[in-house]
């Protein structure tokens, strides 16, 4: 059965995916995400609008009913705008949740989005961009930066107007260093390629001129450096490769080092089609499960066109 005409055939369980709406481009923008992934696989959509309360809940007790009428008139229009816009983005109802769209509100939007993915034991969370990012960039508004440094689920985050592959994902791309917990991240990878049929490229990124000299020092140090990593990278990558063909010998696997100066050419040196997904680690930090971008995760990010998901570092 073609991804292209029909939905497509999935016996696994339906991935659980919570979209941060919002009624602006970076909501359209996360919901055109999940309506990317329903191209892939089954899924199972509800969208949350988070109203962050600027009085303190005190003052909430003294307004009574007015409030909750208040309350009850936003979560309807929020619900009649979400469903809009799922419809636009050309999502099967067959794949929405039964509570479709959840109005919730609270003194924090990072706080109300954790709670409603728990409440909805999403898989993922995904967000949209900061509406002042450069169209295909990614930019984290204070919210997803802060769930960035601290979700216990995985989050999806896309660029601003994103160009998405009409098929789908059709190639799981992995950020791969040279550590446990990237071997573990990379054991994921490969499943969830093997799951969607799917190819895999294995990627690391070997940015130049990051690390010049304060005085601007005329040695040739840092290109030695850079010569002695790259082939033990390359080393590196096809030991990746072959811990993903014996877990799934099934699924292709590529291996590629984008280099080039700074992290905006390491990044745009690797050649990305509107198919790709990111995929991501975190650092790991003690034995908690949770989200957490170190810098070159961040610059990673920053400079991608296509969309990531990042999951949440695994426990010691």
């Amino acid at each position: 059965m073609s991804k292209k005409n029909a939905e497509p055939e999935d016996t696994s369980p339906p991935i659980r995916v919570l979209v941060a709406w919002r009624p602006d481009d970076s909501g359209a923008e996360a919901v055109e995400f999940a309506a990317w992934l329903a191209r892939t696989t089954h899924i199972q959509v509800r969208a949350v609008t988070a109203f962050t309360r600027p009085w303190p809940s005190s003052s909430l007790s003294r307004l009574g009913g007015k409030y909750r009428k208040w309350r009850r008139k936003e979560a309807a229009a929020c619900e009649s705008r979400v469903r809009k816009a799922l419809t636009a983005a050309e999502l099967p109802d067959s794949m929405w949740d039964k509570n479709v769209s959840v109005f919730a509100d609270g003194p924090s939007e990072t706080a109300i989005l954790t709670q409603a993915a728990d409440d909805f034991e999403a898989d993922v969370v995904l967000l949209g961009s900061h509406g002042s990012a450069p169209k295909r960039r990614f930019m984290a508004g204070s919210t997803a930066d802060a769930l960035l440094h601290s979700s216990p689920r995985p989050l999806g985050l896309t660029p601003r107007a994103p160009k998405l592959s009409r098929r789908g994902v059709t190639r799981i791309n992995c950020a791969f260093i040279d550590s446990e917990n990237d071997r573990s991240f990379l054991a994921d990878a490969a499943d969830l390629a093997s799951r969607w049929g799917v190819p895999l490229r294995i990627v690391s990124f070997a940015p130049e001129g990051i690390a010049d000299s304060p005085v601007k020092s005329t040695t040739d140090l840092e290109s030695e450096i850079l010569v002695e990593w790259r082939e033990h990278t390359l080393a590196v990558l096809d030991q990746a490769r072959d811990a993903a063909l014996d877990r799934h010998p099934e699924i292709n696997v590529d291996t590629e080092i984008g280099s080039g100066w700074g992290w905006s050419g390491a990044v745009e040196s690797v050649k990305w089609k509107k198919g790709d997904l990111l995929y991501l680690g975190s650092a790991l930090m003690g034995s908690l499960e949770r989200v957490f971008i170190g810098s070159s995760t961040n610059e990673i990010l920053r400079h991608s066109r296509v969309p990531a998901i990042i999951q949440p570092a695994h426990g010691q």
